[in-house]
């Protein structure tokens, strides 16, 4: 494990700018300081699903144990099929799953055999069933039932290898993963402990649901759009509240937040002529590597450290939120989790149904619906009003439209970079 860099060696760099950070660079920045959680704990099969394996896993057995049949069929020798036209053998016994034929297979004989029957000893090939016909007392075998010895014959260590590696630490465990161990006889793994991410929104104006609103008020959404992203990357979250506009509070709460969390991510505060009220609380607690990106939406994005918890520092509107953690703090929480496939969201390559508008300098992440044509071509049209507080448009919208700096008009017709939200981890 590489040790992080200071936030120290970054600010000294000659090109840094903390009040405008291209996002690329932000991404690669935030990397530099990211080290996976060391706590280990052992868990059951049963409770393993989206850990994350902290050791590698060795096969102790091969998969499978024995030569087996891929099909049902007939076990034969190779040996005794004829060249041209029907072979007849003897039928001497069955081979069943779990039930397998227990003598030596001789020559002109056949075993009937099913899907996963153990291979009789002798045999080394299965003729399918419907290249064969069955008659009284054996079987005929169509004339080129099989083209070479050991076909439709699965061996032993075939998939895994006793001494294998199957899975390396920082492996997430989905289904497959968990069938995988169970087929090993493994029935409990090391994985790394739960990331615990401390969140909370600031504002005079946010009230929590359930409370009346008065003149000015709304209703805080992020907490529960943050709730939902942390439990999608099955983080424990532990959710903080609104901390009122108040330099103390605000102190009193991310001290707090970095006492018992590894990650602190907040919502609001950090915005044009708020950004150095944050910053002078986050001063006197630890330090703040940058608090601007050169994005839409999103621009008013702070990233540093609290003692030993990452700070991320996170837009109030809405729809930056969601930009932001997904662009940035999906990928970091990831990489704090011990995933070895910790990456920025996929992208690809859409043909845009309608010309779309921004303006040069920053990177844009329109809000985009994506579908394929009557041609088989993916397609993608903006979901209209971009506007960072309109939540229902990131409900209506199933992507990110990717606009990159350089780029104010884009025509229809054109191909640009898309993110699907679907499956997004």
């Amino acid at each position: 494990m590489t040790t992080p860099t200071t936030l120290r060696e970054i600010s000294c760099a000659d090109d840094y700018d903390p009040a405008s950070m291209p996002v690329d660079k932000a991404r690669a920045l935030i990397r530099k300081f990211l080290a996976p959680v060391t706590a280990v704990e052992r868990v059951h099969l049963r409770d393993a699903l989206d850990r994350v394996l902290a050791t590698d896993v060795i096969s102790p057995r091969d998969v499978p144990g024995h030569d087996n049949s891929a099909m049902d069929g007939w076990a034969v020798r190779f040996a005794d099929l004829a060249p041209e036209g029907e072979t007849p053998l003897a039928r001497v016994g069955e081979s069943f799953a779990g039930r397998p034929f227990s003598s030596a297979l001789g020559g002109g004989e056949a075993v009937r055999i099913f899907t996963g029957g153990v291979m009789p000893e002798g045999a080394d090939t299965v003729v399918m069933q419907e290249r064969a016909t069955e008659v009284e007392g054996g079987v005929r075998v169509h004339a080129g039932a099989v083209a070479r010895i050991g076909q439709n014959r699965r061996r032993a260590g075939e998939d895994v290898r006793r001494g294998a590696v199957v899975f390396a630490a920082g492996q997430p465990l989905r289904p497959a993963e968990l069938g995988m161990l169970a087929s090993l006889g493994v029935n409990e793994v090391s994985v790394y402990r739960r990331l615990r991410v401390a969140f909370f929104s600031t504002g005079d104006e946010l009230r929590s649901i359930g409370q009346p609103l008065g003149p000015g008020e709304i209703y805080d959404s992020n907490r529960y759009t943050l709730l939902g992203m942390l439990r999608r990357i099955h983080c424990d979250p532990i959710d903080m509240g609104v901390v009122r506009d108040d330099p103390g509070a605000l102190e009193q709460a991310l001290a707090t937040a970095a006492g018992c969390a590894d990650v602190v991510i907040t919502s609001g505060g950090v915005s044009v002529g708020e950004a150095d009220f944050v910053k002078d609380v986050l001063d006197r607690l630890g330090d703040v590597l940058f608090w601007k990106i050169a994005m839409k939406p999103g621009r008013p994005l702070a990233y540093g450290r609290i003692g030993n918890a990452h700070f991320f520092g996170l837009p109030g509107n809405p729809v930056a939120v969601m930009v932001t953690f997904y662009e940035f703090v999906r990928d970091a929480l990831h990489v704090l989790q011990g995933r070895s496939d910790a990456s920025a969201l996929p992208a690809f390559r859409a043909v845009l149904s309608a010309p779309v508008r921004k303006m040069r300098g920053r990177t844009e992440f329109q809000r985009g619906i994506l579908a394929r044509g009557d041609d088989g071509e993916w397609r993608v049209s903006s979901t209209g009003d971009q506007g960072s507080g309109i939540l229902s448009s990131m409900s209506r919208a199933n992507c990110f439209i990717v606009l990159p700096v350089d780029v104010d008009h884009v025509d229809a017709g054109a191909e640009v970079n898309v993110q699907p939200f679907e499956g997004i981890v």
